[in-house]
């Protein structure tokens, strides 16, 4: 530990991080394991959102007429990490001969309902984790899914009436800032109105309240919503 936290100190992110997940794979302690998982969840972050190099990037350089869209499908990513990572401001504006360092890992979601927590993973390795709040009397429905759909600032409907977004937290709109929709796969029975969710109750984060959907903290919520493109498949458990 005081290696990683050595490499991490130096400004080495990528070896302070790949230090931490190998001690993680290995500890039994509770109270050791947070703290790595803490450490990894923030190097990750600080990793993907600039142009520092690791195993999971790749160099893209912009050819003749290339679009950033194009280039998101490509690779599997989202215009908002693009933009981000490179210091885009506009993503509109990109010339060729432009040089993007593109994060390529596959994300994947796994939802505990009892710990009420989310960990997010890429390449099936540890990247993060999430406290979250889940549905009351276990109305969250447990199976796979994929996100098929992310909204800004979400509408919300109630009883056949649309509630816009207003940005308070003391409207009527419970969706907080973001909204990604799931839908069931394989064996799981369909579903219609479960998502993932920002919420302006952060008391309920850690609680099973809601009336089925997973809560984030907005702030949370939205670097996810950065970070998971369309298809990311979602794992949820009892």
């Amino acid at each position: 530990i005081a290696e990683a936290r050595a490499l991490e100190k130096a400004g080495a992110l990528v070896p302070a991080r790949d230090k931490y997940l190998s001690l993680l794979s290995r500890t039994r302690d509770p109270k050791l394991g947070a703290e790595m998982e803490a450490a990894i969840g923030r190097l990750n972050i600080a990793i993907v959102l600039t142009p520092l190099p690791s195993p999971q990037k790749k160099e893209h350089i912009v050819k003749r007429g290339e679009f950033i869209q194009k280039i998101v499908k490509t690779y599997g990513t989202t215009t908002e990490l693009v933009k981000k990572s490179n210091s885009i401001a506009n993503p509109d504006v990109i010339r060729e001969g432009d040089r993007l360092m593109l994060f390529t890992a596959k994300f994947s979601l796994t939802v505990s309902k009892k710990r009420n927590e989310m960990i997010l993973w890429a390449d099936k390795k540890f990247f993060k984790k999430y406290r979250v709040g889940t549905g009351k009397y276990d109305r969250t429905p447990s199976g796979t899914f994929l996100i098929t759909d992310k909204d800004k600032e979400p509408v919300w409907w109630k009883d056949g009436r649309a509630i816009p977004y207003t940005g308070k937290p003391d409207g009527e709109n419970i969706l907080g800032t973001r909204w990604m929709t799931l839908r069931a796969t394989g064996k799981t029975p369909d579903i219609r109105g479960y998502g993932i969710h920002g919420t302006w109750d952060e008391e309920s984060i850690g609680k099973s309240e809601s009336a089925g959907c997973i809560r984030m903290l907005n702030a949370e919520v939205e670097e996810l919503f950065m970070l998971v493109p369309l298809d990311t498949p979602v794992t949820i458990a009892d």
